[in-house]
């Protein structure tokens, strides 16, 4: 298992940020996929066709989120915990990302990269 600790500066508000990441239908403008997604703590959310699935746990608005992301056979829970910190006309993203199993870790690093937190740059950046 590892772990996954990066940072992302995008070119708007934390609470853009995170109505994009919270709102079901934001988040399909940016992801191109139907999503299921709440605020509210214990419920289930989907993302990119149930390419990822989990239940999200905690929420501080325009601040943090934190979800279980499901892996099969896994001994522990897989924890994403993504903070909004404004900087400036931007926002710093710091994500988190435990118990990733190795033979997951280099996709799961380059989805967040490439596919997550690439497109919400690109989403951003277009408006």
């Amino acid at each position: 298992m590892k772990d996954l600790k990066k940072y992302y500066h995008l070119a708007a508000t934390p609470e853009e940020i995170y109505t994009a990441l919270t709102n079901p239908l934001t988040i399909e403008l940016w992801t191109g996929e139907t999503a299921i997604m709440s605020t509210v703590a214990g419920s289930e959310f989907s993302m990119w066709e149930g390419s990822i699935v989990g239940k999200n746990l905690e929420f501080e608005e325009n601040k943090k989120i934190v979800q279980q992301w499901y892996f099969d056979g896994l001994p522990e829970p897989s924890i994403v915990t993504i903070k909004l910190h404004a900087d400036k006309d931007a926002t710093s993203v710091e994500l988190k990302h435990t118990n990733i199993p190795d033979e997951e870790f280099v996709d799961m690093a380059e989805g967040w990269n490439n596919s997550y937190f690439g497109a919400l740059q690109e989403f951003f950046e277009g408006e």
